[in-house]
């Protein structure tokens, strides 16, 4: 079955956790910046967004991950050319070695079982390729994809389109890896950051409960921390974008 990796459906088990995870959110903004229940009912719609959010992520980590083991079928498709096997017969003997190496559930081995299947009803491998690399709107796969087609319409050295463009894939994979090892302590300071106003905002209350009565209950704190709220949203947003860096 082809996947649209542009989309995400929450299992019933994530749709749970993260409308959870939501709702525990907007109670812990509405305790620290309002204290009222329509405060709560105010600040619930941020749920959906939070959601949707959460969705996104989800959807880079999935390309991401499909990224990375691409670059494994890559390699495994290479080799098998190289022992002498058609491109056709390369494909079922990648889908085997990614069976043993990821097991049955994962995006790329589905991909691969689904080119597959679909090479025993005469689809063109290069067509096969192409429509995978539009889909996954993954940059590497669509490159390579793109190299495939024109290699095999034209009749091309497909050993050495494969080596060439499986090593190239592996030296930038390995290099992505390295800048985000080398970008998660920036993110892990980050994140600390972020709860700092919070975590001083909630030591007050819990310390020195008068110092900020004043701000609740009355017209001039509710907007008073609705802006320091979204002084601290739009700091949030703007660390994520800082740190959150696409290589």
């Amino acid at each position: 079955m082809k996947q649209n990796y542009g989309e995400y459906r929450f299992t019933r088990k994530e749709a749970a956790k993260y409308l959870a995870q939501s709702i525990c959110l907007c109670g812990a903004v509405n305790y620290l910046f309002y204290k009222n229940w329509w405060g709560m009912f105010a600040v619930l719609p941020s749920a959906f967004f939070y959601l949707k959010w959460k969705k996104k992520q989800l959807i880079r980590e999935r390309r991401k991950k499909l990224n990375y083991q691409f670059k494994d079928a890559l390699n495994s498709l290479s080799v098998a050319v190289q022992a002498g096997y058609s491109v056709e017969n390369a494909v079922s003997a990648c889908a085997r070695d990614l069976e043993r190496l990821y097991g049955e559930g994962e995006d790329i081995l589905e991909e691969f079982h689904y080119i597959e299947s679909q090479q025993r009803i005469s689809v063109p491998v290069e067509e096969l390729f192409l429509d995978f690399g539009e889909r996954s709107q993954v940059e590497d796969i669509e490159n390579f994809a793109s190299v495939f087609y024109t290699a095999k319409r034209t009749g091309g050295d497909m050993d050495k389109v494969i080596q060439k463009v499986a090593r190239m894939l592996g030296d930038k994979i390995d290099v992505k890896k390295e800048i985000e090892t080398t970008l998660a302590a920036k993110k892990s300071e980050q994140a600390i950051m972020s709860l700092m106003p919070a975590g001083i905002i909630l030591y007050l209350q819990v310390t020195s409960p008068g110092f900020l009565s004043v701000l609740y209950g009355n017209p001039f704190g509710i907007c008073a921390m609705t802006v320091c709220l979204g002084i601290y949203a739009g700091a949030y947003w703007l660390g994520r974008r800082i740190v959150d860096i696409e290589v």
